[in-house]
């Protein structure tokens, strides 16, 4: 059985080589070009290939990440909401464009230096479970997995501390053995998410006003493409309180704002849609789960109801500040990912 490695060049994904070398009769790794030439994370991956002895190649996949991905980011924030672009990377690239392209180059699986485990139920249904590390779990952006891609993929680091992976690379001599984790979204470096909008799109997106729930104009904003739901940093506005985003209207070209200890900041529950299922075919009624709405935050208990073959309804124990639309709701059962979908309502 041979296996193809997707190698960004970072530290995961050369010890992900690594153990899939010693784990499979043939191994290559992979680096994706995606947001731009990406000449230092490819001289990485092949560095490493090169002292595991594997191949090693290089896949053009920029046409299809601006398509996919930083096109789905720019909407997402034009419409008013807040994307995650690594979900969209991860359903239509990593384990889209990527996979379609191991299959027909003849490899049986390929592997990713994602921190998840994959198991089997009793009934032979792959599962999505936290990683060991609890500080580097990406089960969050991975619910879009299907059946068909969980049959096929290798997730060598989920049972792994990070500490250990990175003691493996410094032993195995990787170059990238120290190579600081990125923080960042891959094609904003700067983290100037309004700029590079408007360099991808060539547009210039008009100041507008911001508001008080009854309409009152409480100041101007740069353009809604600078803010997201729940911010309070940077908006350049005074309160007898702090003030947070609650709603960006493209329509108006207003932004709400309002007091932390406003009812209207917080939601009693979310609609989801573009939903997908990893541990049943469809949910029990009133199944009760927690559920993150944002990567980083903690899981709120939560009772969710599929109101249709794509879309759940999901009402929480305790009021939820600013779900931003766009964002995705993850619902899990202790370890294990359930399922999830993207924010499309507040209620």
């Amino acid at each position: 059985m041979n296996i193809l490695v997707a190698m960004s060049g970072g530290v995961d994904s050369s010890v992900s080589a690594f153990l899939c070398r010693e784990k499979y009769v043939s191994c290559v790794g992979a680096t994706m070009l995606l947001a731009d030439d990406g000449a230092n994370n490819v001289n990485d991956a092949r560095s490493v290939c090169e002292r595991l002895g594997v191949g090693h190649e290089v896949i053009d996949m920029r046409g299809m990440f601006r398509d996919k991905v930083m096109q789905n980011f720019v909407e997402v924030y034009e419409s008013g909401g807040t994307p995650n672009p690594c979900i969209e990377c991860n359903r239509h690239i990593k384990f889209g464009g990527f996979m379609s392209h191991a299959r027909a180059s003849g490899f049986d699986r390929i592997a990713t230096g994602h921190y998840v485990r994959i198991e089997r139920d009793n009934s032979g249904r792959y599962l999505l479970r936290k990683a060991v590390d609890p500080s580097r779990d990406q089960s969050y952006v991975l619910y879009v997995l299907t059946q068909e891609q969980l049959s096929s993929v290798d997730f060598p680091l989920g049972g792994m501390l990070k500490s250990d992976v990175r003691d493996m690379a410094e032993s195995l001599g990787f170059v990238n053995a120290k190579r600081r984790d990125s923080q960042d979204i891959c094609f904003v470096p700067d983290g100037d998410y309004g700029g590079f909008i408007e360099a991808f799109t060539g547009k210039n997106y008009p100041a507008g006003n911001f508001v008080d729930a009854s309409g009152k104009i409480l100041g101007h904003h740069r353009g809604i493409i600078h803010y997201t739901a729940g911010q309070r940093r940077g908006l350049g506005v005074a309160g007898k309180s702090r003030l947070y985003v609650s709603r960006i209207d493209p329509h108006s070209n207003t932004i709400t704002l309002m007091p932390e200890n406003d009812a209207g900041l917080y939601a009693r529950g979310i609609i989801a849609r573009n939903v997908n299922l990893v541990a049943y075919e469809r949910l029990p009624e009133n199944f009760r789960a927690g559920v993150k709405v944002r990567y980083r935050q903690r899981e709120i208990p939560c009772t969710v109801n599929q109101s249709g073959d794509d879309e759940f309804v999901i009402e929480f124990a305790e009021s939820v500040k600013c779900p931003a639309l766009g964002q995705s709701a993850v619902i899990y059962d202790g370890e294990y990912v359930i399922g999830g979908g993207v924010i499309a309502g507040v209620i």
